[in-house]
Parts: C-alpha cells; structure tokens; sequence
C-alpha cells in the first residue's frame, strides 16, 4: 500500500474502541472488522478525492471569473470543458459504490480486491497534484501566447483523471 493509503487505514483503525478491540479475538470477527475498515478508509479517501477536486474546480471558476472581469471572454469556454471534467470526475469519485459487497450480491470482492481498490483511489488522490499544476500552468500563463496551450493541457489532464476513474472497476475485474 502507498504511504498516504497507510495512512489513512491506520487511522481509521486506530480510532477502534475497546470494545471493537475485544470482538477482534473472536474468530472470523477480526477480518469482518478489517474489510469494514478498509470500506471505511475508501469511503475517507474518496471523500477527500471529491473535497480536493472540487477546490481544484474552484480554482478554475476563479480563473474564469477574472477573464470575464478583463474582457477575456474567449477563454472562458475553454476552462468551463475543463471545469466540468473536473465537476463530472468528482462526483463519480463521490458516487461510487464503497468499495465492497454485500452478502447476496452477484459479485463479491473480497480483501485483497478491496485492498487493490483502495490504493487505486489513493492514487487517483495523487492526480489532484497534476491537476493543481496544470492549472497554475493556465494562471501563469495568462497574457501570454502559451494560454491556448495551458488551456488544453488541463483539459488533457481533467479527462486523464475520468479515463483513470473508468479503469477502477478494471482492478478488480481483471481477476
């Protein structure tokens, strides 16, 4: 598992009471506890996905904001494609279904699919990154002739972060 999804399992396990604790010596209950932890980590994770992305998409409405305000109108359509990649990536990420299934469910996942899943969303967390430099990319950009460019790169990156999110499902159907 990467760091940050360390991280955030650690600390939604850590948070167990003493009674949580008790039942995990009863056997079978403990690895019942440890996949509703991991459901509860990739519920975390995703939530900070979508609350990240959606800054993200912030920033974009604020770039557009002030090309409105500077008589830059012609731009303002280009970062709107790129502000709802973002919009529409996060509320997938928002959306989709906890990382697991229940028991009369046609396809189970199990542990370690839902282990693979969880450290997929961490991963997608790490695109926020790109995301956050490409926009600062447009910003830094702006007044110049690279702002064309700018602008689809973070278009290009918006719609590598849906095309990621399609391949979720991938990680635990290419069993």
């Amino acid at each position: 598992m990467s760091d940050l999804a360390n991280q955030i399992f650690d600390n939604v396990t850590g948070d167990q009471d003493l009674f949580k604790k008790i039942l995990g010596k009863i056997p079978g209950f403990k690895g019942y506890m440890e996949r509703q932890s991991r459901r509860d980590s990739d519920k975390l994770i995703r939530d900070t996905i979508f609350n990240r992305f959606r800054e993200l998409e912030s920033q974009v409405s604020a770039i557009q904001r002030d090309f409105i305000s500077h008589g830059e109108i012609s731009f303002v359509d280009d970062l709107e494609a790129a502000a709802i990649k973002l919009r529409t990536f996060a509320d997938r990420v928002r959306t989709a279904p906890r990382g697991y299934s229940s028991l009369f469910e046609a396809v189970k996942i199990n542990e370690e699919e839902l282990a693979k899943l969880y450290e997929y969303d961490a991963a997608l967390l790490e695109k926020a990154d790109a995301v956050g430099n490409a926009i600062g990319n447009v910003e830094t950009s702006v007044g110049t002739d690279g702002l064309k460019a700018a602008i689809r790169n973070l278009e290009t990156v918006a719609l590598s972060c849906i095309e990621a999110y399609d391949r979720r499902e991938e990680v635990v159907v290419a069993q």
